[in-house]
């Protein structure tokens, strides 16, 4: 493995672990449509993470499935939580993904603390994945 995959795949860590962050303090401040969409973005980006150190270029934002294509085999736990988040990239930003009201009216402690703890178990995994290459 060249230096650039896994140099690269490691800024995608970083921002992986800042959107955790961001959730973090979207939550802290009450707007947890924000909190949960950061949260799927960093499982998202620690994933993408994984397939740049592979050598491999993510092509979509489906995190079960960017799971199940990682080279090895993630725990079916964990791809039930990405099943989980992947529900989060549209519907916590367009009223359209609603019957009826906005975001901000669908989304409250539960999903987002729900949200965050699996993006945290899935950085987790992709940090483990990055750093033993």
């Amino acid at each position: 493995m060249t230096e650039l995959p896994l140099t690269r795949a490691r800024d995608w860590l970083a921002q992986a672990k800042r959107d955790l962050e961001q959730a973090l303090d979207c939550r802290g401040a009450g707007r947890h449509e924000w909190a949960c969409f950061a949260a799927q973005q960093a499982a998202e980006k620690a994933i993408a993470a994984v397939h740049v150190a592979n050598g491999l270029t993510p092509t979509h934002h489906a995190i079960a499935r960017l799971l199940k294509e990682v080279p090895g085999t993630a725990p079916e736990a964990l791809i039930d939580k990405a099943c989980v988040l992947d529900n989060f990239y549209v519907a916590t930003r367009y009223p359209s993904a609603h019957p009826e009201g906005a975001p901000l009216e669908h989304f409250g402690h539960i999903q987002t603390d729900e949200a965050i703890g699996f993006a945290e178990e899935i950085v987790a995994f992709a940090h483990q994945a990055v750093g033993s290459r």
